[in-house]
């Protein structure tokens, strides 16, 4: 009789890095629940954690390698695979130059530490600089605004929301988020914990979101205009003498410039533009002061028309209220693995900014890679032989994609995907046939989350808390499966082969990251980084004395976790390099300030209310608790329940427009136009409607089941790709201005 035994992980599906108990009898999962004596989520788990079970079952999911051929698809041996899909990328780099090929890294792959750790290297050995991510449809201005003020991109100032004493969170919706970039699981319980020691919590968004229905006030604003909200903000707190910098004055730098800039972004200019009253907005400068108050921005703040300035002017919020380094402020982690201190070609660098362009609009690269607002339009010149403003990059003739769909999750998609049929040659890592990989020339499937080990590599980085956790894989994978480290390694050297490098050195520097594994490296890491050296002495009794702290020997023992400890001021230790200051007026977004001004000149006045005659809104975007971007729409789990995918209208616009809940509507932008459900609620600000992202299934050729039965329409078939943050290259995916009607049969 197979014994049932219960084993302990960390949820992969969102940055939140809750404890799971999955109970197994042999090769069967019989449930998952949170772990209650996870150090970090105590037991907390969102309806996402449960679905692991029906995602590592699915029968959807792809196990072996796949041909596309002329008779349709057929199944190949790892060898036979990896062998075409290097001859392919070596091919098509050859003939046409190093950047006539492109990359494309999806949102799961920053999940998953092997990716995080063999990825780069990888990638810097393809020598290409057509190179995309979901980076810029997310956190990119965040970290362009950490490059410039701190000195490094991962420096991300990280709200200390368990001393918390008033929050302010603009653009963002943790409830459903689990806390992005402030990983912190039971987001409900930190934030009511603000309000029970006499907090307060204050919501900016054009809709009433569940995070702003549990705080105690909300400010609707209107999309795109946040940076005016906020520049008046700080502009109250300035000219009224109310700066508290306390001893972050001592190493900063170009807070009288910061003081020039805000000058003439009054709260009586800003009021009608953003539709906040000049006096709430006074009243919520003092009281940010006053009760020692942190700033918190995310997606909505981040993608949109000046998502760096947004960014950029909360970290200055923090800086003149002094919440920044302090405890129940905005701090930096200290991880027990730190990617930022890592040896180089594994960690992360500080970042480059403009180093080269995109092909056809020259929007700036950052990181090592283009705006992904740019990728199909890049895409399409290189088959048409068109050279744009930018830099004099190769066409693209070849795509590699790692655990991405960006038909569905990047502008202008649908043109995205017409457009990879004619490329030479695609491949594709990834664990399903979706709407980008059914494209793919060969896919290669990696194994499931539960068939190989976990750390969070990234989110560590980013959470409330200091913690480490480590855990083996649940099931061992089968023979023929291979994980994702080894299909990207199994590429290198592939490449190198084919390239002519066979030095002693490469061949030696590829075995040892063979022989060290993903796991291999962690453990390293964590012997040599700071709680590996210097831990805790009220822990050391727990951990044992090897290697003086943590290692990979020492997690594997604590299955439910390591508490490292609060956040705590690090200032100015933590910034990288002999910088030791911060920058407050980086040139690049002080002029930026300019652009701000020219598209809200003085007088100018506010958008008009829809009407029948003219049935304008501004649409924005919405994260379901229940989905993960396109990647979890084929769980069972998950789908159930009525139609996630409607659109979200006020009562009062769809009363002007004849409009009633359930109508079939036709949405349409300059660039597209969709037909979807109405669903009416008053959480919406008038002239603002909202669609969910990663919607836009049932399309031929995916194999899909449950996602084509809940397909919904893609948001990205409305975003314009022309809609950009101009400094930041970002796409502006709030904000796009559309038109909607009943449809017609």
């Amino acid at each position: 009789m197979t014994e049932r035994a219960t084993h302990f992980r960390t949820c992969n599906l969102c940055e939140a890095m809750c404890g799971l108990a999955i109970e197994t009898e042999g090769q069967q999962i019989i449930s998952i629940r949170g772990d209650q004596d996870d150090v970090f989520s105590r037991g907390h788990l969102c309806p996402k954690g449960p679905a692991l079970a029906q995602l590592h079952a699915d029968p959807d999911r792809l196990r072996r390698p796949l041909q596309r051929t002329r008779s349709g698809w057929r199944e190949l041996e790892w060898s036979d695979a990896l062998d075409a899909a290097a001859e392919g990328i070596h091919r098509v780099q050859r003939e046409h130059g190093r950047d006539a090929l492109a990359v494309y890294l999806g949102n799961p792959a920053v999940h998953n530490h092997a990716v995080v750790l063999y990825g780069p290297p990888f990638l810097r050995a393809l020598k290409t600089r057509h190179r995309y991510s979901a980076t810029s449809v997310d956190q990119l201005p965040q970290m362009l605004v950490a490059h410039l003020m701190f000195g490094h991109q991962l420096l991300l100032p990280i709200p200390d929301l368990d001393r918390a004493q008033y929050m302010l969170i603009v653009g963002a919706n943790p409830l459903v988020s689990n806390g992005s970039i402030m990983s912190a699981p039971d987001v409900r319980r930190r934030l009511r914990g603000i309000q029970l020691r006499g907090g307060k919590l204050v919501v900016v968004d054009p809709r009433r979101t569940q995070t702003a229905k549990l705080a105690d006030d909300h400010l609707f604003v209107r999309p795109g205009t946040d940076a005016l909200l906020l520049l008046a903000l700080l502009q109250v707190i300035t000219s009224e003498g109310r700066e508290q910098p306390g001893r972050l004055a001592a190493f900063v730098d170009g807070a009288d410039r910061v003081r020039r800039a805000v000058e003439g972004f009054t709260p009586a200019r800003v009021a009608a533009l953003t539709g906040v009253d000049a006096d709430r907005i006074r009243a919520l400068a003092r009281e940010l002061v006053t009760h020692r108050g942190v700033t918190y921005g995310r997606v909505g703040a981040s993608t949109q028309r000046f998502g760096a300035l947004t960014h950029w002017v909360i970290n200055l919020l923090n800086v003149f209220t002094g919440a920044l380094d302090r405890v129940g402020g905005s701090m930096f982690t200290r991880p027990a693995v730190d990617p930022i201190a890592m040896p180089k070609g594994l960690g992360v660098g500080p970042g480059a900014f403009g180093r080269w362009r995109s092909r056809v609009r020259g929007l700036p690269e950052f990181g090592g890679e283009l705006p992904v607002a740019s990728f199909a339009e890049d895409v399409i010149a290189g088959h048409e032989g068109r050279q744009g403003a930018g830099e004099p990059l190769a066409p693209i003739r070849g795509l590699l994609t790692l655990a991405g769909n960006p038909v569905l999750s990047t502008p202008a998609g649908t043109a995205l995907g017409e457009a990879l049929e004619r490329l030479e040659f695609v491949v594709s890592v990834d664990m399903y046939m979706n709407e980008t990989t059914r494209h793919a020339d060969l896919i290669l499937p990696p194994t499931s989350p539960l068939e190989r080990s976990h750390y969070d590599l990234v989110f560590h980085l980013l959470a409330v808390r200091n913690t480490a956790k480590w855990s083996p894989p649940l099931f061992e994978p089968p023979p023929d499966a291979r994980h994702d480290w080894q299909i990207l390694h199994g590429l290198w050297t592939r490449l190198d082969r084919l390239r002519g490098r066979t030095s002693v050195l490469a061949r030696g520097q590829h075995q040892l990251l063979e022989r060290l594994g993903p796991d291999g490296l962690i453990d390293l890491a964590l012997r040599a980084g700071p709680h590996g050296r210097l831990l805790p002495a009220a822990l050391r009794p727990l951990l044992g004395e090897r290697a003086g702290g943590l290692s990979l020997e020492a997690l594997a023992a604590r299955p439910h976790g390591v508490d490292l400890g609060p956040l705590e001021p690090c200032l100015p230790d933590r910034l990288p390099g002999k910088r030791g200051r911060i920058e407050l007026a980086p040139a690049l977004l002080v002029e930026d300030l300019g652009r701000l001004e020219r598209s809200f000149p003085r007088g100018a006045a506010a958008n008009r209310l829809p009407s029948e005659a003219e049935p304008r809104f501004t649409l924005i975007g919405r994260r379901l608790l229940r989905s993960n971007n396109s990647w979890m729409h084929n769980v069972p789990k998950l789908m159930a329940g009525t139609p996630a995918c409607t659109l979200l209208m006020h009562p009062d616009d769809a009363g002007r427009l004849a409009l009633r809940p359930g109508d079939q509507v036709r949405v349409r932008s300059r660039v597209g136009a969709v037909e979807v459900p109405l669903e009416l609620s008053d959480d919406m600000m008038p002239g603002v409607v909202s669609l969910p992202h990663g919607y836009g299934h049932k399309r031929e050729g995916t194999r899909l089941q449950v996602a084509n039965q809940h397909a919904g329409v893609s948001i990205n078939d409305l975003t314009d790709p022309a809609e950009v943050d101009e400094l930041s290259g970002v796409a502006a995916l709030s904000g796009v201005q559309v038109e909607v009607r009943l449809a017609t049969a």
